[in-house]
C-alpha cells in the first residue's frame, strides 16, 4: 500500500512564524547584531529590534529597520502605537539580547528598566536568551558573575561569551558568541518544552573510512548533512541529542553532544554506548559495507611497471542488526536502483520501525545537497512518498513519525 503523507509538509525554515524581539545594547559587538537580525529573517523569524541609546552610538536604528522591515524602538516615550513600551514584550515568542553589556546584565538582575531593552525583558513572559559581550575583566568581576548567577536562577538562558581577542586588544573571555551559535541557542530555548523534551535521541551521520594503509581508505560520498539536520531538528523539539559521526566538514549543532569516529567498528562502539539508555536511534550514517581485510602498516608504494593493485575486502559489521539499544529505531537506505526492493529487504533484516529510502541519483536528492526526496517504508507495510524538501523539513517529518511511535510505548 502506497500513500502520501497525511501530515502537512514541515516548514523548511526553522524559525518560521516565530516573533523574536532582538535587544541591542551598548557594546562594540553591536555590529554583529546586524548580521544576527539578517540571519534570523533568513531563518523565517519576524524580528523587532529594541535598542538602548548607547547601542545607537555603534549601529544606527536605520540599519536594523532596513534589515527587518520594521521600525526600531529606542525611546520608550516616543511611541508610535498605544502602550508600545510593552507591546513588543507581549507579542514576542522570545527575547534575544545580543550583545548584552555588563550594565544590561546588572539592570536585568536588579529589575531596573532605564531603557527599552531592560523594560522589554521585565515585561515579557517569553523565554529570554542573553549573549554577553564585554571586556574579560568586566565579565570576570564578582559583581557581574553574581548577576549572571541570579539570572540563571530565574531561567534566563545564556550563550557565550567566548574566549578570544577583545576590542581592547587583550585576550580573554568576553567575545559575543558567533551568530550561528546564537541562532542555535535560540532554537534550543524555543524548543525546550517541545514534544521531545526529556527524550534522548541518538543520530548517526556521515560515512566511515576503512583504512587500506596509513594514507588511503575505502569510503563513500556521504557528507553527513542529513544526519546533522536531524540532530538540529531533534534539538529544536526539546531532545537531548548525541551525534555519532564519521569524518565530515560540518560544525557541531549548538547544544548537541558530538562523538567523532572513523571506522565502522568505532561507530558501533560509540553507538552502543550512546544508545544504552536512549529513546530513539536514527541511523542516518552511511557506514562502509566492506573494508580491506588486512590494512598495510605502511603506505603501499607503486612498484616499477605495476598497473594493478588488488584489494581483498571483508564484510563489515552490520551496525543496526548488532546494536541492542534504542527504543524506537529508524534506518536509512541510499540506493541507485530498485529502491523499494532494496529498502524492504533492509527493513526486514533489521530491528527498525521504518526505513528512510532515497535515490541518490535523483536531482536534488544526492550526497551533499541541501534537499532530499525520500520514501518511508514502515514495518506494518505502509509506504509514504514525501515530496522534495529541505533536509531540515525531511528531518521534521521523520521526527513526527518517531514522536508518534514514542507516544504508543
Amino acid at each position: 500500500m502506497t500513500s502520501s503523507s497525511l501530515l502537512p509538509p514541515p516548514s523548511p525554515l526553522p524559525l518560521a512564524g516565530c516573533r523574536v524581539a532582538l535587544g541591542v545594547t551598548g557594546s562594540i559587538a553591536a555590529f554583529k547584531a546586524a548580521d544576527l537580525a539578517s540571519t534570523l529573517r533568513q531563518a523565517g523569524a519576524e524580528v523587532e529590534v529594541v535598542m538602548t541609546p548607547a547601542a545607537t552610538q555603534f549601529v544606527t536604528p536605520l540599519t536594523f529597520q532596513s534589515l527587518t522591515g520594521r521600525p526600531v524602538v529606542v525611546d520608550m516615550f516616543a511611541a508610535v502605537e498605544p502602550e508600545a513600551h510593552v507591546e513588543v514584550a507581549r507579542r514576542c515568542n522570545a527575547l534575544l539580547i545580543a550583545p548584552a553589556s555588563a550594565d544590561c546584565l546588572a539592570n536585568l538582575a536588579h529589575g531596573l528598566t532605564p531603557d527599552m531593552v531592560t523594560l522589554t525583558a521585565l515585561a515579557t513572559t517569553a523565554p529570554v536568551l542573553v549573549a554577553p559581550a564585554m571586556d574579560s575583566q568586566m565579565w570576570e568581576n564578582q559583581a557581574t558573575q553574581a548577576n549572571v548567577e541570579t539570572l540563571h536562577r530565574r531561567g534566563v538562558a545564556f550563550v557565550g561569551p567566548m574566549p578570544g581577542r577583545l576590542a581592547s586588544g587583550r585576550t580573554g573571555a568576553g567575545r559575543m558568541a558567533e551568530v550561528q551559535d546564537v541562532i542555535g541557542a535560540l532554537r534550543q530555548v524555543l524548543g525546550r518544552n517541545g514534544d521531545f523534551a526529556g527524550r534522548h535521541v541518538v543520530v548517526s551521520a556521515g560515512g566511515t573510512q576503512e583504512p587500506i594503509d596509513p594514507v588511503r581508505f575505502v569510503g563513500n560520498h556521504s557528507t553527513g548533512k542529513m544526519g546533522f539536520a536531524i540532530a538540529e531538528a531533534a534539538r529544536d523539539r526539546g531532545a537531548r541529542v548525541t551525534i555519532v559521526t564519521g569524518p565530515v566538514a560540518l560544525a557541531t549543532p549548538y547544544g548537541c553532544e558530538r562523538v567523532d569516529v572513523t571506522t565502522v567498528d568505532a561507530m558501533l562502539a560509540a553507538l552502543a554506548s550512546a544508545t544504552s539508555a536512549s529513546d530513539a536511534l536514527i541511523m542516518a550514517a552511511a557506514p562502509a559495507d566492506f573494508r580491506p581485510g588486512s590494512p598495510a602498516g605502511q603506505k603501499i608504494k607503486k612498484a616499477p611497471g605495476q598497473d594493478e593493485l588488488t584489494l581483498h575486502l571483508a564484510k563489515t559489521t552490520d551496525i543496526l542488526a548488532t546494536l541492542p539499544g534504542g527504543v524506537v529505531r529508524v534506518g536509512f537506505a541510499a540506493e541507485t536502483q530498485n529502491l523499494a526492493r532494496h529498502a524492504r529487504a533492509k527493513l526486514s533484516a533489521k530491528r527498525i520501525e521504518f526505513i528512510v529510502a532515497n535515490d541518490v541519483t535523483a536531482p536534488g536528492s544526492g550526497f551533499g545537497t541541501d534537499t532530499n526526496q525520500v520514501t518511508l517504508f514502515h514495518r506494518d507495510g505502509r509506504v509514504e512518498e514525501l515530496p522534495l524538501m529541505s533536509k531540515y523539513a525531511v528531518a521534521l517529518a521523520i521526527l513526527d513519525r518517531v514522536a508518534a511511535l514514542l507516544k504508543e510505548l
